[in-house]
């Protein structure tokens, strides 16, 4: 009896953890989108960045970590276990119920990779100088900036962490590279950027003795993308590390594992 109520309790804890994760990402989202920051993000670089990671990175990881599919009415709640012959007995018939019984009966990892890639061209794309000049001369554009991020953002990242009952699409070793490949890419212009003797961005106007610098502003800029996409992956980096490395042996784990082999062709598996 004693170890039901305390794992209920520590039931209870998770969903409470996992709900406060999801509305803080929500918030974020919202609270981004919408004066003064928006406003703000029309006249500095750095805060145009951080608006940016918030929408391609930062609420979409919360989002989906948070696991609200049940809140949402994408997913029935129940536990979602395959059978020895590899097929659950009562087929879900919820958006969500049916990604994670397919995530778990065949590999998806040829998808996980396209998704990412698709991702990684998306965040380079809202970073790129026409772009982002675009943003500050139109600001509607920031509307769609966030929705494009936040969703397909929130698919990318479906794939890189656990979102009960949706599991990962790939195995920890890619997981732990597709991290790393969003996470470098971000960098990557952000060092550019940073590195640059004139602004990539000129929509954004640097009065010598008023206001931030030029070169603050790129520097600034840098920093916290740098810092934000650090935040965000190095932890899920290293959780798929250091479970990959222990290697735990679970029953149901080696089911899964030996249904994809069967299933799975070339190098990638076959989706």
């Amino acid at each position: 009896m004693t170890t039901g109520v305390d794992a209920e309790v520590t039931s209870t804890r998770v969903e409470i953890v996992r709900r406060s994760l999801f509305w803080t990402g929500v918030v974020l989202w919202l609270v981004f989108l919408v004066p003064p920051i928006t406003t703000w993000s029309l006249r500095y670089e750095y805060v145009q960045a951080i608006q940016f990671t918030i929408f391609a990175y930062v609420a979409p990881v919360l989002m989906i970590a948070g696991a609200q599919w049940r809140a949402l009415g994408l997913s029935a709640g129940l536990e979602i276990e395959l059978g020895p012959d590899g097929v659950d007995a009562a087929t879900p018939g919820r958006l969500v119920d049916r990604m994670a019984l397919a995530r778990l009966s065949r590999s998806f990892q040829r998808r996980s990779v396209l998704i990412t890639g698709l991702f990684i061209a998306l965040t380079i794309f809202w970073r790129t100088a026409p772009v982002v000049n675009a943003l500050v001369r139109t600001p509607w554009l920031v509307v769609v900036e966030a929705l494009s991020l936040v969703l397909l953002g929130g698919l990318a990242f479906t794939h890189l962490v656990e979102s009960p009952p949706l599991m990962p699409g790939a195995t920890r070793p890619y997981r732990i590279c597709m991290s790393t490949a969003v996470m470098w890419a971000a960098w990557v212009v952000a060092f550019l950027d940073g590195m640059s003797n004139t602004s990539w961005y000129s929509a954004f106007d640097h009065v010598a003795g008023r206001g931030v610098s030029l070169a603050a502003d790129q520097q600034l800029t840098a920093g916290a993308v740098w810092f934000i996409t650090a935040a965000v992956f190095i932890p899920i980096i290293f959780w798929n590390l250091i479970h990959w490395l222990q290697s735990e042996e679970d029953p149901n784990a080696e089911l899964v594992k030996l249904i994809r082999e069967e299933r799975t062709r070339g190098f990638f598996g076959s989706d």
